[in-house]
């Protein structure tokens, strides 16, 4: 395999940059004993996996431990439990909580289906070559959206297998691509499909959750122990911007609280795509909460891509491109802040 792409470490990502070294984690203790057929309620699968979920640190190391695989994993108890809430959706915080068997929420998914799959070599440069799944639907309704094709045609795109999937990506890793790298639209309303998918992977390879941060607490419990890298999507500073651009309601809450979820979890890197008109509002709030709450060692991307797409036009503040000054404000007040890893 050539992994010759592979950039010089960054600190806060050692667990991501340790799978690309061939390292290895799994996903249970063998201690893990399921419910009996009788009892397997969706309350007692949560007992177990809540016990099962409790991490330990390596005496020696101060890193925490993986659990061991065993015949019936960790990563099939996450799948029986997202199984279970497939049959009334909480994925995200919208918790529409209709069966998507037979209904579709406000994401408008129910079977999971690709837009596109293929080696990016647009994102951050310690992720390229990046195998991107690109899905349909979303849990969100942008009025800039730059992927609005996909994103409001959750019926568009094609369904593959789970087990075509993982031989897809398998081939691709062994190609020389540095990780799998699901994204949308947003990954969300996919939970389950993706889950099923990675169980099939025989190639150790860093899994990313490329996202909006919009997911449930309980998609965030399922995500933890299978995610390596958190790509986050923090876009506002406050809710009434999430909520009149993004019809978005109890936006900061939500994926602040993700963001804490996920910095317990797994390796990440933060996206802030500055929008103009909003570093008072959402910009400088941002980088606020997360120097607070994350620290300065946290990997961010101030990203400057903005542009007026789509309904942008309609609203007064974000119908021009982005300013260079606006930027270079944004750039400067996270240096103010003492941000570390900015890429």
């Amino acid at each position: 395999m050539n992994r010759t792409n592979i950039q010089k470490p960054i600190e806060s990502l050692n667990h991501y940059f340790a799978i690309l070294k061939g390292i290895e984690y799994s996903f249970s203790y063998k201690s893990l004993n399921t419910p009996a057929k009788a009892q397997k309620t969706l309350k007692n699968m949560w007992i177990e996996h809540d016990k099962i979920s409790r991490k330990t640190k390596n005496e020696s190391t101060g890193e925490l431990e993986k659990p061991v695989e065993t015949s019936f994993s960790y990563l099939d108890l996450k799948i029986e439990i997202a199984e279970e809430l497939f049959t009334r959706c909480i994925f995200c915080e919208r918790r529409c909580e209709i069966n998507r068997n037979k209904e579709i929420g406000y994401c408008g998914v129910q079977n999971s289906k690709i837009a596109s799959e293929f080696l990016h070599m647009g994102e951050e440069r310690v992720l390229v070559p990046s195998h991107t799944i690109f899905f349909t639907g979303c849990t969100f309704n942008c009025v800039y959206c730059q992927n609005m094709d996909i994103s409001r045609n959750p019926r568009e795109g094609i369904f593959i297998k789970p087990n075509v999937l993982a031989n897809i990506i398998d081939e691709k890793r062994e190609s020389g691509s540095l990780n799998v790298n699901f994204v949308g639209g947003d990954p969300c309303p996919h939970l389950l499909y993706i889950l099923k998918t990675i169980r099939l992977l025989k190639e150790n390879i860093p899994i990313v959750w490329n996202s909006n941060f919009y997911m449930s607490k309980e998609a965030m419990c399922l995500l933890d122990g299978v995610i390596d890298l958190y790509l986050t999507d923090f876009k506002y500073g406050s809710n009434e911007c999430a909520l009149r651009l993004s019809e978005i309601p109890d936006y900061w809450d939500v994926v602040t609280r993700n963001h804490k979820m996920a910095f317990e979890a797994g390796d990440m890197i933060i996206r802030h795509l500055v929008l103009p008109n909003h570093l008072k509002c959402c910009t400088f709030p941002v980088l606020d909460w997360i120097r607070k709450n994350l620290g300065v060692n946290v990997v961010i991307n101030i990203m400057a891509q903005y542009r007026p797409l789509y309904g942008a036009v309609n609203h007064y503040d974000i119908s021009r491109h982005l300013y260079k000054e606006e930027y270079l404000k944004a750039i400067r007040y996270a240096q103010k802040l003492g941000f570390k890893n900015l890429i």
